[in-house]
């Protein structure tokens, strides 16, 4: 007996693996999607090459939905009006896509560190998502590559979305 209170207190074996969820990253171009994914992978910066041509697929981004658990939604804080509004338009469509809109999303408001970005409470308000979001589950966090930390805590609190919807009953 005293041998398995031994074993079980100091023998527990690996830890369990942590879940795998699949996300989907959309985003205008010039957003920072790639730049802030693969800081938070911690890649060299200097390797970071924009993506192109995301514009002319964007009509093609629904195809990447199908099997998506949570949806990541970068936006550049500090664009034109005429990109915000593209950038509004893009997040209202994907906050009701079918595939989509029961999904929790992160949407970053990325490049804080702009002189010109606006604040969350202006996207906010700007995006309606307070109306548009109503019963769905989102964060808009400000974020920017000069602060990771942040970017890592809205990671964690989309984590915990995820995972809170685990464990949510299947409706039979």
């Amino acid at each position: 007996m005293d041998y398995l209170c031994f074993r079980a207190l100091c023998c527990k074996g690996p830890p369990p693996a942590r879940p795998e969820y699949d996300l989907v990253c959309i985003g205008l171009t010039g957003s920072g999607k790639t730049s802030l994914l693969s800081q938070l992978c911690s890649e060299s910066p200097e390797n970071i090459v924009s993506t192109t041509g995301t514009d002319n697929i964007r009509k093609y981004w629904s195809r990447y939905y199908q099997g998506s658990q949570g949806v990541i939604f970068v936006l550049d804080s500090a664009s034109s009006e005429d990109d915000l509004e593209t950038a509004r338009n893009e997040l209202h469509s994907a906050l009701q896509h079918p595939q989509l809109c029961t999904l929790p999303f992160l949407i970053l408001a990325n490049h804080q560190d702009k002189p010109a970005a606006r604040s969350v409470q202006e996207i906010k308000k700007y995006f309606e998502l307070e109306p548009l979001a109503h019963g769905k589950r989102w964060i808009l966090k400000p974020c920017s590559l000069d602060d990771m930390e942040a970017v890592k805590d809205s990671f964690s609190i989309l984590i915990n979305l995820l995972e809170e919807r685990d464990f949510e009953p299947s409706g039979m």
